[in-house]
């Protein structure tokens, strides 16, 4: 006798399977390039950024650029947690600077743009002590380049050991400056108020089975922006919550931090917990789902609608939007050995999706 069986929605076309380290990030070009990253979290990571070409993960944009000398080299990737391809078609890659998530040192916390014509770094953002703090932890970006001379970055620190917030960056003069720090908006919930349950366990922080089990306290970590570019939308990891504030705001130095607060608008219950947000250019608004091995989306109504569900997509992660098509990372990092007792749980590989969608990537751009 059969019994019923969990039926999938949505189709998932495989990309690329990873048998070595896990990844996190992934973007996709105008052209079709991928460029995939995988942070050092206790892997055997050789290349912290790559290109995958004819099946094959290469080192990008060369082996020099991932081998770094240290964890404050400005001139090379010393442990990368997001690659976004801007609306001009250069790829951004957000160095961490934060291996095993150690304190940062200046050097190390870095956006650097590369050029996809050429496959040359074309320039180097590092941060100051007071912007990128030794606890800050670089998880993903989205880019306006409208504004100002060359464009702004907004980047999310997720750090689960310190501050909280939105990094704005002038990509023309590269200052850089912290906004919504610490704001409630930007925090991991408690566990009275979020409880996360993945495959039917409790998602908690347990390095080993002799440490007490600790709720998940990752804040600020998905992050998109609208199809318009006037609200910047972000989630912690640890809530259900999403949120938005107003771009105009963040990008203007004479306001002070209370009245950038007064523009953050609570965009309610997502019912998912979230690592990734995404938008689309037909204004809809997409989120991983690690709870359920989801992607849904918010319409422009204010409905939802699931995009796809399929027991494969084990934590899906990171996004990207290329004409026609939604790239998911699903890389099971709730089954790390930090979050299952000391035991690494993880069953290689780690791999790529794609789904149809009937949209392209927001470009906001002159």
């Amino acid at each position: 006798m059969s019994t019923p069986e969990e039926q999938p929605v949505g189709e998932l076309e495989l990309v690329h399977a990873f048998e070595g380290p896990m990844p996190t990030g992934v973007t996709v070009s105008r052209t079709g390039r991928v460029f995939v990253n995988y942070p050092l979290w206790g892997d055997d990571v050789p290349a912290t950024v790559t290109e995958l070409r004819d099946g094959a993960a290469v080192p990008y944009p060369s082996e020099a650029w991932n081998t770094p000398s240290g964890d404050d080299d400005a001139t090379a990737f010393v442990s990368v947690q997001s690659v976004v391809v801007d609306p001009a078609d250069r790829l951004w890659v957000l160095d961490t600077g934060s291996p095993q998530f150690r304190p940062t040192t200046p050097g190390g916390p870095k956006l650097v743009r590369v050029d996809l014509e050429t496959d040359e770094v074309a320039q180097v953002i590092t941060f100051a002590s007071d912007v990128a703090l030794p606890s800050t932890y670089l998880n993903d970006v989205r880019f306006d380049l409208r504004r100002g001379e060359a464009g702004v970055a907004f980047i999310t620190d997720s750090s689960d050991s310190g501050p909280n917030g939105i990094i704005v960056v002038d990509l023309a003069t590269g200052d850089a400056w912290r906004r919504l720090h610490e704001h409630p908006s930007t925090k991991a919930l408690p566990w009275q108020e979020f409880r996360p349950v993945v495959e039917g366990r409790p998602f908690v922080q347990q390095p080993s089975t002799d440490e007490p089990a600790e709720p998940v306290a990752m804040g600020a970590d998905g992050i998109a922006i609208t199809a318009d570019g006037e609200r910047l939308v972000y989630c912690p990891l640890a809530s259900r919550r999403w949120w938005s504030v107003s771009v105009d705001a963040l990008v203007d130095r004479s306001l002070d931090d209370d009245a950038v607060a007064a523009t953050v608008r609570d965009e309610g219950d997502k019912g998912a917990g979230s690592d990734g947000l995404e938008t689309d250019d037909h204004g809809r608004l997409y989120l991983t789902d690690y709870e359920h091995d989801a992607v849904l989306r918010r319409l422009p109504d204010g409905s939802f609608e699931t995009v796809v569900h399929d027991p494969r997509l084990l934590w899906p992660d990171t996004m990207s939007v290329a004409d026609g098509w939604m790239y998911v990372t699903a890389n099971q990092l709730h089954r790390q050995a930090t979050y299952r007792a000391g035991r690494d749980e993880r069953v290689k590989p780690y791999a790529l999706f794609r789904t149809r969608i009937d949209a392209g990537p927001v470009r906001l751009t002159r």
